[in-house]
């Protein structure tokens, strides 16, 4: 680079500045140069000079960074040149006295990207140079070192080609035993000095921690099978004398914060090992199931643990538990007997041992009575922020990660594993809970609550042991009636619990009682945290085969105004979710039941969805709302038009970066509303403007695009065609060039019904498909799916512009320089060929249809196979003739043709394909009738010598075929 460092350094500098002025030419210029030959060996320089400000040192690390990922490879467009990066890598290797810690985990970070494509042919000086780094006296330098080999291991554990995997245990095996012994004396000198001075101690836990790290990526990917390595299991042995040694030291240094987040990150990592270890080697962890479940018990289910747990280790327990629990290597068949692996018979065995009858009523007594107890801070979060405690301790995204649902989950597994041993310790509990508790006794309230909880989550477990609708006739439904505000606890527990049954034992005739009850839950007296779990039971209620819309509807206007207040109310994105979710869910339940109260609603969306701009999934739950409700509203939908266009633009526009989470709900939405539209206008029609972009994309979202389009073709043909039908078929045929057979059917459907639609304009829109549609249909080498949608095409275009069909099989001749008559041949000997494949029936008498009047054209190429034609036409005739009589079975009787399915609604979308599935010739012409009258056709256009020789060449159950035809009026 010429100008060289100072340019360099000086620019960098200038983009640290806070003056946006400043800040963007000085960035326009860095990157200008990041493909500059040069530039990256000065940035190493300049990050490499510790007396340069820290932040300016950093940015040059992060531009660097940045730069690996871009240009390193030797395939990237500009690469850096292989003589620099030689210059860079040795650069780097000097880098590991780095004093600030956030650029020395960033250079950590680089050495490691290098090392994923360079190490070990075009580095292999790095692993050997960090060996020897690591044994220095100087605690800096080790740190460092470690720091790199952690983040270098981590890059090479991730790749995951066999040559990779083969290189790295080979690796694994220079390095486990000295990186083991370098763990062992890290934390041998922490322990010594633990009663020295801070300054003294803590770097030895910090490099401890770190060579902990590396081995635990070496453990479980560079071993096949870690049980036969001594190393490995000392590793492990070691680990829970670790764990044991950490919790001791961090109850004794918790008055020191940063000692004690070490330690919590040190026995976490510990937990991690043993988890890892039991994912991809269950059968080489075989000996440590015991001692887990003995430690994991010890500290979690005793007193012992008391003063000494912290709230992630008691995660990793319970989660080292559920796993060992879970473990499909570990479960024997259903007749134990019949297992034939020793080692799932053991490690079976060792569990059976372990959790016997007093181990679980130990565990399902601790995990009710303690760990799914309220605590005084959830309380305080529920007083405070009632939303904030719905997402946290009710399921939002921190919650997964949390003490509670790891205690559900596991008391969960534990239940389904043990059934026979824990229900009757948890029937106790329900007994002894089962009297009402005075509002003033919040410890008897808590007890109570974490006892219906387990309840709840045990429900499938429980079918055969509580008489739930007994329970809620005596008991359940009165508890909700106590109205104490400390009593709000129980009310929420009670009508959660009332959902979590209603799918597994609730009677039918108590859901009325179940939806007063509700009513008065949501009603804005309550606390809101119980009228959000009152709107949850009854999504739950409803989402059940036992729901009966008609004994539901009596309550719906109370119901649905009631939610909708309480969505009013609802300030946190989630919370408006949830609550529009179980309103979608109303009205999609109850469809044309909603219309007379969907008013409100409507015009509420609106202003959500201006409210919403930010929150993309707000945004999804109001899209998934209004396809419901239009379905709901049916043709009254029209008044929401103006709403509806807006919001489906900006959700299938590919060039709002919304249209990413939107767009498959934006779809469903504008289909929707175009089945459930009488009047077409100009502004729906204009919708169709983001449609031709999106088809172009070929997206995953193909199907609802091209029933959108059909929804088009069928409600404004003529407006449709006029603006769109150019550049919509020249799209369709760019996508057929290079689509799969499932595209290609749902493409020519499309196509299709151009032609049903409008038959002569639609011929005429569809010619420039016709050449590839042809040749298609003269290859013949396509899936009978695929060629059955081809043959349609063809076929209409034969009976609705016959001198299109000639255009085209021309065009065909000329493009494969062939002549016509031989095309046509071609065509014709394949159609017939292909007919007794063609489906459904309906469409395979279309075929027929076309190829009769193929049959009566008299053309000479025709008459060439005009027998197998005549043959494959006759046998679709039987097909579709009536067992006991000669009328077409297909033809339209009664005006019932096209009728919705009786899982549709009786839309206007549904009312124009009927119309026109009333007038295809496939509905309204016998086949037999037709056929006669193509033969008639030929007779009369041909010579009776030809006549007589195509019958002769006719089987004698073709030649009665075609006597029966021919008598036909």
């Amino acid at each position: 680079m010429s100008g060289g460092k100072e340019l360099v350094l000086e620019t960098l500098r200038l983009a640290t500045s806070q003056d946006a002025e400043v800040l963007r030419p000085a960035e326009e210029r860095l990157q200008e140069w990041e493909t500059e030959p040069g530039f990256y060996s000065t940035l190493v320089e300049i990050f490499s000079e510790h007396s340069l400000e820290v932040n300016v040192r950093w940015l040059g690390v992060l531009y660097f960074k940045n730069g690996v990922d871009r240009y390193w490879r030797k395939t990237a467009p500009k690469a850096i040149n292989e003589e620099e990066k030689a210059r860079i890598r040795c650069g780097l290797l000097h880098n590991l006295r780095e004093p600030i810690p956030q650029v020395a985990t960033q250079l950590a970070v680089l050495i490691a990207k290098i090392a994923r494509v360079d190490c070990p042919r075009e580095w292999p000086d790095l692993l050997p140079a960090l060996f020897e780094a690591v044994k220095s006296n100087d605690q800096l330098v080790q740190h460092r070192t470690l720091l790199t080999l952690h983040h270098v291991i981590k890059q090479l554990a991730s790749k995951r080609l066999a040559a990779d995997r083969r290189t790295f245990q080979e690796l694994t095996s220079q390095m486990f035993t000295f990186l083991l012994e370098l763990w062992q004396s890290q934390t041998e000198a922490f322990l010594a000095a633990a009663g020295q001075n801070m300054e003294v101690m803590v770097p030895f836990l910090e490099r401890s921690h770190l060579a902990l790290k590396i081995l635990r990526k070496l453990l479980i990917h560079g071993f096949k099978k870690p049980h036969e390595s001594r190393d490995a299991i000392t590793l492990l042995e070691s680990v829970f004398d670790r764990i044991k040694i950490l919790l001791t030291f961090r109850k004794q240094h918790e008055s020191n914060d940063h000692v004690k987040t070490i330690s919590e990150k040190y026995v976490v990592l510990l937990t991690k090992v043993l988890l890892d270890m039991l994912e991809n080697f269950p059968f080489s962890y075989l000996q440590f199931i015991k001692p887990s479940l003995e430690l994991t018990a010890f500290y979690v289910f005793t007193s012992a643990g008391d003063g000494l747990l912290f709230e992630r280790f008691t995660v990793q327990c319970l989660n080292l538990i559920k796993a060992i629990l879970l473990c499909p290597e570990y479960k024997p068949c259903k007749v134990v007997e019949d297992t034939k692996d020793p080692q799932t018979l053991e490690a079976f065995r060792i569990k059976s041992e372990f959790f016997d009858n007093s181990v679980l009523a130990g565990m399902c007594h601790k995990l009710i009575s303690h760990y799914f107890l309220l605590t005084q801070s959830d309380l305080e979060v529920w007083d405070s922020d009632p939303e904030g405690f719905c997402m946290d301790v009710e399921g939002g995204e921190s919650w997964k990660y949390s003490l509670r649902p790891c205690t559900e989950t596991l008391f969960v597994s534990l239940f389904h594993e043990y059934r026979n041993a824990l229900t009757p310790v948890l029937m106790e509990m329900v007994r002894s809970s089962h009297s009402p508790v005075d509002p003033r006794d919040y410890h008897g309230i808590l007890q109570k609550d974490a006892v219906y909880n387990a309840v709840g989550l045990a429900a499938f477990e429980l079918f055969d042991d509580i008489d739930f609708d007994q329970w809620f006739t005596s008991s359940l439904i009165n508890e909700l009636k106590v109205k104490d505000s400390n009593y709000r606890i129980i009310r929420r527990r009670v009508i959660w619990l009332i959902g979590q049954w209603t799918s597994v034992k609730f009677s039918p005739e108590h859901r009325p009682t179940l939806y007063e009850a509700c009513i008065h839950l949501l009603s804005a007296e309550e606390d809101f945290v119980v009228r959000l779990s009152a709107a949850m039971t009854l999504m739950h209620s409803v989402d059940d085969f036992e729901f009966d819309p008609q004994q539901f509807m009596p309550y719906l206007p109370t119901i649905f105004g009631l939610l909708f207040n309480l969505l009013k109310e609802a300030h946190e994105c989630d919370t408006k979710m949830q609550v529009l979710h179980v309103m979608s869910f109303m009205i999609e339940v109850v469809g044309v039941g909603i219309q007379p109260h969907a008013a409100p609603l409507a015009q509420y969306l609106p202003g959500l969805w201006k409210e919403s701009v930010d929150h993309n999934m707000l945004r999804c739950a109001i899209l998934t709302t209004l396809v419901h409700m239009v379905t709901g509203l049916m043709r009254e939908s029209e008044g929401l038009h103006d709403f509806l266009i807006n919001i489906i633009r900006i959700s299938t526009d590919v060039r709002e970066d919304c249209h990413v989470y939107l767009l498959e709900d934006g779809l469903m939405l504008w289909l929707t509303t175009l089945e459930n539209t009488a009047h077409p206008h100009e502004s729906l029609l204009q919708l169709y403007d983001n449609m031709l972009s999106l088809l172009e994309l070929s997206t995953e979202n193909l199907r609802l695009c091209l029933q959108i389009t059909t929804a088009y073709t069928l409600l404004c043909p003529q407006q449709f065609f006029t603006k769109y039908g150019s550049r919509l078929i020249e799209c369709f045929n760019s996508m057929l060039k290079d689509m799969k057979s499932e595209g290609v059917v749902l493409v020519l459907r499309s196509v299709e019904m151009m032609l049903r639609v409008q038959p002569v304009e639609g011929s005429t829109l569809i010619q420039p498909l016709l050449p590839s549609v042809m040749k298609v249909v003269s290859d013949g080498d396509q899936y009978p799916m695929v060629m059955s949608m081809y043959l349609s095409v063809v076929a209409r275009l034969v009976l609705y512009a016959e001198h299109i069909f000639t255009w085209a099989v021309n065009q065909t001749a000329a493009d494969q320089s062939k002549a016509p008559d031989v095309v046509l041949e071609q065509i014709v000997s394949i159609w017939s060929e292909k007919l007794s494949l063609v489906s459904p029936e309906e469409r395979r008498k279309l075929c027929g249809l076309g190829l009769a009047y193929l049959c009566g054209s008299g053309w000479r190429p025709v008459l060439k196979v005009w027998p197998a034609a005549v043959t494959a036409v006759s046998e679709v005739v039987f097909d579709v003739t009536m067992e006991d009589s000669t009328e077409d079975k297909l033809v339209v009787n009664g005006g019932r043709l096209g009728s919705p399915e009786v899982y549709e609604l009786e839309t206007e979308h549904v009312l124009r394909r009927q119309a026109v599935a009333q007038e295809d010739p496939v509905h309204t012409t016998s086949l037999r009738v037709f056929l006669g009258q193509q033969m008639k056709r030929l007779q009369q256009s041909t010579d009776a010598t030809t006549i007589m020789t195509l019958a002769q060449d006719l089987e004698d159950n073709c030649k009665n075929l075609l006597e029966e035809v021919t008598v036909a009026p």
